[in-house]
């Protein structure tokens, strides 16, 4: 049952053309953008400038799909009464969020093929162990996940589209994707640190760009965000 919600999820994201341009083409133009032309200062590290740019833009391709996307999505399905029939049907809450996931996971796998294909096509030499990247990946997921389906299930869907949307920009500006963090105060720098989209956009540059094994602060930052929007989202989720 899990399974056939998942595979009607993923289709109908494929086939819905906004959620395309916010979750492939949007990060694809930063990734070229942001590698090619010197619009921010990258602090010195290993490779070029898209070594330091290309784990930021997959963090922000997982924040574009799991966060703002499935709100926005799941937002205006609850409006229409999609969710009520579902209600109606032997489908679980807790069903119906994993399926959203693991939709949103297929996703995923397709956007990281498709970056690391640009990227590689800039120039990038990435380093570090594959398995620790998809580690982040799914914890950056999981929370990502969470957080929007908590958002979706309990605010109004206009509400939802604004604030998916406000939210996406600023950690785009400020989640340390394409702007270093050492460009801020150390006091805003501090909260912005534990945001989920800035622990993935570090711990990726950590494993990607230095060679480091599994950054399991930033693991760990990831696991507890998933717990907590997860278990928030199954709580307070509404059907209608």
């Amino acid at each position: 049952m899990i399974a056939a919600q998942a595979l009607l999820e993923l289709r109908m994201t494929l086939r819905h053309g906004e959620q395309l341009l916010l979750t492939v083409v949007i990060p694809t133009l930063l990734l070229v953008l942001f590698s090619a032309v010197d619009v921010v200062d990258v602090p010195p590290g290993p490779g070029g400038r898209v070594d330091f740019v290309a784990p930021g833009v997959l963090a922000l391709a997982v924040l574009s799909t799991a966060f703002t996307g499935q709100a926005i999505a799941t937002g205006f399905e609850r409006r229409y009464g999609v969710l009520k029939r579902l209600g109606a049907t032997p489908l679980p809450r807790w069903g119906l969020m994993t399926a959203k996931t693991a939709a949103v996971v297929g996703v995923i796998v397709l956007q990281v093929v498709l970056l690391g294909a640009v990227a590689l096509a800039l120039g990038w030499a990435p380093r570090g162990d594959p398995l620790a990247v998809a580690l982040l990946l799914l914890l950056g997921t999981a929370a990502c996940s969470g957080l929007g389906l908590l958002m979706a299930g309990t605010l109004r869907a206009e509400a939802t589209l604004a604030a998916a949307n406000l939210v996406f920009v600023l950690l785009l500006l400020g989640g340390g994707v394409v702007v270093p963090l050492e460009r801020f105060p150390g006091a805003v720098r501090g909260v912005l640190e534990v945001l989920p989209v800035t622990a993935l956009s570090d711990g990726l540059r950590a494993v990607l760009q230095g060679g480091a094994g599994v950054p399991w602060g930033e693991a760990g930052v990831l696991a507890a965000w998933a717990a907590l929007a997860l278990a928030a989202a199954a709580r307070f989720f509404r059907w209608e």
